[in-house]
């Protein structure tokens, strides 16, 4: 059995261009989306991820506004930053890039983002919000996860998830997605003993612990769904997961690769989050172009 190649970037596509249509009716109505990203110094990958975001806003028919700083900016420099865009009504998305320096507090940075504008889904009130099942921003990659088996059919209702990997970005909010989707769900990690006797119960494999081919076929139930977000180079350089594709792909029945699995869907919903709080503030009389 050779697994189902679960296409990212056509998914993508296809998200996209719903996002873009509605794009153009807030258009018309006088209310353009915008997408601000603050970028603090020369970090290559933050580079690359912030013009593809870039990129991808200006296809969807949005604003797209770079804010860059040098890394020496204080972090008093970066809050006026924050707050002056909290406060341009022509943006309703607001995205800092990570890592910051470490002389900058990134949790103070994203607690002073008005969480109407927090499209990362970082701000404690909408982890708090989206934790109790209340409408809020949902952090972007696993939200892009959940869209990705809504769009392959996947059932997750009833459904054992098993999640390798427990940060605040990915492995954390992506449990609590699937548990208001009615699945079980199990936290493994680093400190976990026999992670493969809680993988091999999976029906949902989502690998998010940063190791490069971390997770191999021998770890995956027969017919399990496996998603990998993991993005690593192997020995050769090429970009890989933490799922060992050539040996998972024989034994799941659908899979994720790596290029072009998750990483789309990641932006994808970013764009989904600013165009949700566009509308927002257009129904309420507070956007301006």
């Amino acid at each position: 059995m050779t697994g189902q190649l679960i296409d990212g970037i056509a998914i993508g596509k296809e998200i996209r261009e719903e996002i873009k249509e509605r794009v153009g009716v807030l258009v018309d109505k006088g209310c353009k989306p915008g997408l601000a990203v603050i970028l603090v110094g020369d970090n290559s990958a933050s580079r690359t991820y912030v013009k593809n975001k870039q990129k991808s806003s200006v296809e969807a028919g949005m604003k797209s506004e770079l804010i860059e700083l040098p890394d020496t900016v204080t972090e008093a420099e970066l809050l006026e930053q924050v707050t002056r865009l909290n406060n341009d009504d022509s943006i309703h998305g607001i995205l800092v890039q990570l890592p910051l320096p470490k002389h900058i507090d990134e949790n103070l940075v994203i607690r002073a983002i008005n969480p109407a504008k927090d499209v990362d889904g970082f701000h404690p009130e909408n982890v708090g919000k989206m934790i109790i099942g209340q409408r809020s921003f949902l952090s972007c990659t696993p939200y892009g996860i959940i869209k990705l088996l809504e769009r392959t059919g996947t059932e997750i209702k009833g459904k054992h998830a098993v999640i390798v990997g427990r940060s605040n970005i990915v492995g954390k909010p992506m449990g609590q997605l699937l548990l208001q989707r009615d699945a079980t769900v199990t936290y493994c990690h680093s400190k976990t003993e026999d992670l493969a006797a809680f993988t091999k119960q999976a029906d949902i494999l989502i690998v998010a612990i940063g190791q490069t081919k971390f997770i191999s076929g021998e770890h995956i139930k027969p017919g399990a769904v496996v998603i990998d977000v993991g993005m690593n180079r192997d020995e050769n350089g090429k970009l890989c997961g933490d799922v060992d594709f050539a040996s998972a792909k024989e034994v799941a029945s659908a899979i994720t690769p790596v290029p072009g699995g998750v990483g789309p869907m990641t932006i994808t919903m970013l764009l989904k989050n600013t165009l949700h709080s566009a509308e927002t503030a257009c129904a309420e009389g507070k956007c301006s172009q």
